[in-house]
Formats: C-alpha cells, sequence, structure tokens
C-alpha cells in the first residue's frame, strides 16, 4: 500500500480521497446488461424469422401476445441502457472539454430516455391494442 501512495500527490494523500468508486459499477452493468440481451436477442430473433413473409395482422398479433412482447420490451430497455453506458464511456473518455461533455452526457440520456420510452410505448400500444 506505501508504494501505491507514493504516486499519490499529496494533497490526495492528506484527503485520503480515491477515485469516485462508480467506474467498477459502471463496468458491471455494462457487463450484465451484455450478458442479458444474448438471450433476449436470440428469443426476439427466433420471433422475427417466425415472421418472415407474414402480413401486418400477423405480426401485430405476434408481437401483441404476452411472451413477445415482454421479451421486447426487455430487450429495448437492456438494449437502450447497454448504449447509455457505453456511448457514456467513449464521452467520457474522448471530449475534454467540460462544458460539451455535460452537454453530451445529457443528450446521451435524454435522447436514449427518450427513444426508449417511445419504442416501450409502441409495444405496449401492439400488447394491449390500442
Amino acid at each position: 500500500m506505501a508504494d501505491a501512495n507514493r504516486y499519490r500527490s499529496p494533497l490526495a494523500r492528506v484527503r485520503g480521497l480515491g477515485a469516485a468508486k462508480t467506474g467498477t459499477e459502471h463496468f458491471w452493468l455494462q457487463r450484465v446488461t451484455a450478458v442479458g440481451l444474448i438471450p433476449l436477442v436470440i428469443l426476439f430473433v427466433i420471433y422475427l424469422l417466425g415472421l418472415v413473409g407474414a402480413d401486418l395482422a400477423t405480426v401485430k398479433a405476434t408481437l401483441g401476445r404476452p411472451v413477445p412482447a415482454t421479451i421486447t420490451i426487455l430487450l429495448l430497455v437492456a438494449a437502450f441502457w447497454h448504449a447509455k453506458l457505453g456511448i457514456q464511456v467513449i464521452i467520457e473518455d474522448y471530449v475534454h472539454h467540460e462544458g460539451t461533455k455535460l452537454a453530451s452526457l445529457l443528450l446521451l440520456s435524454f435522447a436514449c430516455i427518450a427513444i426508449g420510452l417511445a419504442s416501450v410505448l409502441a409495444v405496449l400500444k401492439l400488447a394491449l391494442g390500442i
């Protein structure tokens, strides 16, 4: 521990503060969403392959059933969450101006929430027959 402490600034040693401790959580959330996406994408593709050549009414009826609708909603939530986490890392690593970084992160969060919510609402509309 003493060797690692040697590389810290004197102010950091006095304050006793290290990293923000959120990097590990972010890392694991990104891995969990990635692993969760694997079976969801496979199931979603299976449903889509079954709909090749089907008419619009059949597609609506299939995606309106509870299991395909649930799989699709889970896929959308996991995909948008995973995308947000991944793009956030890119912005934090490669955008160096703090104002631009903050604006980009806010825009990213808003876009992922808005597009994800619109997508989930579209599936719910099909599922509920509205």
